[in-house]
């Protein structure tokens, strides 16, 4: 029996979670730094807004490509609702994956790069990989890869500015929930 679109993700996320955590932890990398939730609630708000901004930026440099891709987003979000993923289950795959991502390519893959080739490379090279991790066919793919590109300099501009993966987990996490909410849940043709 084949698992379901979503168990399959959640798997895959969970899976990066596990090895980024484990590859933090004994590398002796820190989750945070420090506490400090004040400092944290203002890099994930600037964060998030980054990631809306380059939304818009991308829309208006390429809108074909984005009405491509926005196509793409909405037929992955078919596929999702008949395989039965619904508005919670959404949002489990959308903090799983920012959990997970964060983990793994800013937690685990940017300290690693760091030590061993700098941070500016690091940061730059933890972006593409993130970018490459997320294919896509087609323009909407060439659009979707600078973007994830993009999104991974931000996420781990986070990392690096605040020392605290929180920040990057919450502006990835919400910004994740916005776009699967808006495809968990539109309707089909025969509802509108």
């Amino acid at each position: 029996m084949a698992a379901s679109p979503l168990t399959f993700l959640l798997a895959l996320e969970l899976a990066l979670a596990l090895i980024g955590a484990v590859w933090m932890h004994l590398a002796g990398y820190p989750f945070f730094v420090s506490a400090r939730p004040w400092r944290d609630a203002l890099y994930f708000l600037a964060g998030y807004a980054a990631l809306l901004l380059l939304e818009r930026l991308t829309e208006r440099l390429a809108p074909a490509a984005y009405r491509e891709l926005d196509r793409l987003m909405r037929s992955l979000g078919r596929v999702l609702r008949e395989a039965g993923v619904g508005h919670n289950a959404a949002m489990l795959l959308a903090f799983a994956s920012a959990l997970g991502e964060e983990l793994f390519f800013r937690g685990a893959m940017l300290n690693a790069l760091a030590q061993a080739l700098g941070t500016p490379a690091a940061l730059v090279l933890q972006a593409l990989v993130f970018a490459l991790g997320h294919p896509a066919p087609g323009r909407a793919g060439r659009l979707y890869a600078v973007w994830a590109f993009a999104a991974g300099l931000i996420f781990g501009s986070l990392y690096l500015l605040s020392g605290s993966l929180v920040p990057g987990i919450l502006a990835h996490f919400l910004y994740n929930a916005k776009g699967f909410a808006e495809i968990a849940e539109e309707p089909g043709p025969a509802s509108r």
